[in-house]
């Protein structure tokens, strides 16, 4: 009951803060200010605050960064572990490794405009195939006593056409873009 208590305080707080920060994305534009196309996020900051504003953006994002990371790299290895006993006994040097790497990559790629619309769209795979899985399991032959309803079935086949092409869409005709 508390993980679910938890689980929707989360939800909630990062739902607001997600429509706070539109909000002053919006105000700042409506006011006429120009925001740096190199990274949006951070010129709202300091538009509206100066370089105390900047800061403060830095502050978050990098927060918000190291926080994702760490649990990206918690839930990568914790998914690991399940497959050898070598991953369980060595969980420690794999995260760490795990944010080592993503550390190294995020300083030699940078520009994080652009690589959070590429992992973004990456992102965008991960619901069809999710759904696909969870649809291929839920067959009769896989399945002796639960019965998955038909128009679930046909609807969420549907779905995952739908999310892939236009994921696959994105990928092959949008990103080339970010580099032209």
């Amino acid at each position: 009951k508390s993980v679910t208590r938890g689980s929707v305080q989360a939800i909630v707080l990062a739902s607001l803060m997600r429509i706070l920060l539109f909000m002053a994305a919006l105000g700042v534009v409506m006011n006429g200010g120009l925001l740096n196309p190199g990274n949006p996020a951070a010129s709202v900051f300091r538009i509206a605050a100066g370089e105390f504003g900047y800061m403060v953006f830095g502050i978050v994002l990098w927060s918000a960064a190291i926080t994702s990371v760490v649990g990206s790299a918690y839930t990568s290895v914790s998914f690991l572990r399940t497959f050898h006993p070598w991953f369980e006994k060595n969980q420690r040097w794999l995260i760490t490794v795990f944010i080592l790497v993503s550390t190294t990559i995020f300083t030699f790629v940078g520009k994080p405009v652009k690589t959070l619309i590429v992992v973004g769209a990456l992102n965008g795979f991960i619901l069809p195939i999710a759904l696909a899985l969870m649809l291929f399991s839920a067959r009769k032959a896989l399945t002796s006593d639960y019965r998955h309803p038909q128009w679930l079935t046909v609807s969420g086949w549907f779905v995952v056409v739908i999310m892939a092409a236009l994921s696959l869409k994105v990928m092959l005709t949008d990103l080339p873009k970010l580099w032209s």
